[in-house]
C-alpha cells in the first residue's frame, strides 16, 4: 500500500505483541494501543510505520478470524447493517519523535443470504481478516456503503500516513 503513495519500504516486520484487548476496552482505544505497541516493538532505525485495523460492530471488536465458523458468525452479524472500522497508524521519526492518527470509516453490508456467505467462506479470503472479510477482495460485492477511508478499511489509512510522515519531516 505504501508504494501506492510513492514510498518504497526497506523492510516489513510483523512484531510479536500480545493483541488481547483489555477488559471493557473499546475499539478506538484498542486500535490506538495496538499501533503504539507495534511501533514500540520495532527497533529498526530510520522511519518506522506501524498500524492496526479494528472492525467493530457497536462496542464489539471483531478480531482476525481463524476459523470458518467464526468468519460465518461475523458475516451474519454484519449482514444488512453498518459497522465501523478504526485504522490507527503510528510513526516514529529517526530523531525519536512519534505521532499517531486514527481513521474512522463506516461500512455498510448488504443483506447476505446463506448462499452468499457460504460462497465467500469457500474462497478462504476470510482467513486472518479482521471482521472476517477483505474489502479489497471478493467481499467488495457485499459493500453497499462506505464513508471514510477506503485504504483505512483495507488496513493502512494512506492519507493519514502521508500527513504524519510530512509532519515528522519526511519528504
Amino acid at each position: 500500500m505504501l508504494r501506492q503513495i510513492g514510498i518504497e519500504p526497506d523492510g516489513i516486520f510483523a512484531p510479536e505483541i500480545d493483541e488481547t484487548p483489555l477488559p471493557d476496552e473499546l475499539p478506538r482505544p484498542y486500535a490506538r494501543r495496538m499501533a503504539w505497541a507495534k511501533l514500540q516493538a520495532c527497533a529498526a532505525p530510520g522511519i518506522v510505520i506501524a498500524a492496526d485495523t479494528v472492525v467493530a460492530a457497536g462496542r464489539r471488536i471483531l478480531h482476525k478470524t481463524s476459523t470458518r465458523d467464526e468468519a460465518a458468525t461475523y458475516l451474519r452479524l454484519l449482514s444488512g447493517r453498518r459497522h465501523k472500522v478504526f485504522s490507527a497508524v503510528a510513526v516514529r521519526a529517526p530523531d525519536g519523535r512519534m505521532a499517531c492518527r486514527i481513521s474512522v470509516s463506516a461500512v455498510g453490508f448488504a443483506r447476505l443470504d446463506d448462499e452468499q456467505i457460504q460462497d465467500y467462506l469457500a474462497s478462504g479470503e476470510w482467513d486472518g481478516k479482521a471482521g472476517g472479510y477483505a474489502i479489497q477482495g471478493q467481499a467488495a460485492r457485499f459493500i453497499d456503503f462506505i464513508s471514510g477511508s477506503y485504504s483505512g478499511v483495507v488496513g493502512l489509512p494512506l492519507h493519514e500516513t502521508a500527513n504524519l510522515l510530512r509532519g515528522l519531516g519526511w519528504r
